[in-house]
């Protein structure tokens, strides 16, 4: 038996099997539920065993398009309990309900020094991993979170706070994310194209910096958890000219900053026409390499700058966490559909395929717990 095995068996409340079920990526749209190894941990590392993990549509992406090599097991937006510990590891015990991000930054590199976390070398490199190429693991029923990640990406969920509510901390830190690297100002108008989740996540994160935010979607349904939300002014892309009723709404200038949140490159154009001369269209789901078009003299001419904003800010964990943990919205609300591991596949399809009454998707391999610590 080895060392990390020992270890496990040693210091888990309950006894770690040796293999488990978990969502395996082999290919374009091919994701198996398959029985694999649980993975063992090291020094300074940790084992998690999952209770619920969101579906982020770069995952989907990723599922899509075959962009990574296979197998891998996806899965990043990650809350479970600690269920063993590396050696080293003290400021964590068995037992303890967490979130982890799966991206670190190493905080001396070029990158880092000028505060573009996500193109430092070691923020590249995923820290969680259910087996395989690190890749997330939350598709499983067990994840080891790497040392680096470990000391400066693990968050406690208190108590009264659910899984569910804590597996948000990662994407709605990417959300303030974006809508720093927007710079948005109080009274400026924001159009936010795609009320999906992370759509009004980001249109009430920009409502939260004092902005006036119009919303549109083509899922009338979207815009009534909207509302709830307190985003009252909307639009159905479905019937109606977006770029027209953002013009009508601004006196005709157009909206102060833009923020598309669906995919699609198709959609880039008109967000720049719906941005007033010398606005910016913020790029939040444009995560595949790809051609686009727009129009050169809207950036030259208009001067309407085009801005980028991919995952998270190791220096906006503490604003999320407080956000997320401190209920300031309540983001369960948001939550449509929820499936056991066992049925991963049907989960991935629905959330690779959106329909009017479908928001966020979350996979749980935790369901199954006979000892559930919500």
């Amino acid at each position: 038996m080895s060392t990390a095995t020992q270890f496990r068996s040693d210091t888990s409340k309950d006894a770690i099997p040796a293999m488990m079920q978990a969502a395996v990526y082999h290919g374009v749209n091919d994701v198996r539920l398959e029985t694999v190894p649980v993975p063992e941990v090291g020094p300074g590392e940790i084992l998690v065993r999952v209770h619920t993990c969101g579906i982020c549509g770069t995952d989907l992406k990723k599922i899509a398009t075959g962009s990574h090599s296979a197998p891998r097991i996806f899965g990043h937006e990650t809350a479970g309990v600690v269920a063993a510990l590396g050696e080293g590891v003290s400021q964590f015990q068995v037992g303890d309900r967490v979130m982890f991000f799966h991206h670190i930054p190493c905080g001396e590199c070029y990158y880092c020094r000028h505060k573009v976390f996500a193109q430092c070398p070691t923020y590249k490199k995923v820290g969680a991993t259910a087996g395989y190429e690190p890749s997330g693991g939350g598709f499983a029923e067990y994840v080891r979170v790497s040392d680096w990640i470990v000391r400066r990406g693990v968050i406690r969920i208190p108590d009264g706070i659910s899984f569910e509510q804590a597996s948000f901390i990662e994407p709605v830190n990417t959300c303030m994310k974006g809508i720093e690297t927007l710079g948005l100002k109080p009274g400026e108008s924001v159009l936010v194209i795609g009320q999906g989740p992370i759509g009004i996540l980001l249109a009430v994160l920009a409502h939260r910096k004092g902005a006036r935010v119009i919303t549109s979607d083509l899922f009338p349904a979207r815009h009534t958890i909207a509302r709830s939300f307190g985003l009252n002014e909307n639009i159905d892309a479905s019937t109606s000219d977006t770029v027209g009723q953002v013009q009508d709404l601004t006196e005709g200038r157009g909206a102060d900053a833009v923020i598309l949140a669906v995919a699609g490159n198709s959609l880039i154009r008109p967000a720049m026409d719906a941005t007033r001369p010398g606005g910016r269209v913020l790029l939040f789901a444009q995560t595949q390499h790809g051609e686009a078009t727009i129009d050169p003299a809207a950036v030259c001419v208009d001067e309407k700058s085009l801005l980028g904003s991919y995952s998270a800010s190791v220096d906006l964990q503490e604003e999320s966490t407080e956000f997320v943990l401190g209920r300031e919205m309540d983001l369960e609300r948001l939550i449509s559909h929820r499936f056991p591991l066992t049925e991963s596949e049907e989960a991935l399809q629905l959330a690779a395929h959106p329909k009017p009454d479908s928001m966020k998707v979350l996979i749980q391999p935790g369901s199954l717990w006979k000892d559930q610590a919500e």
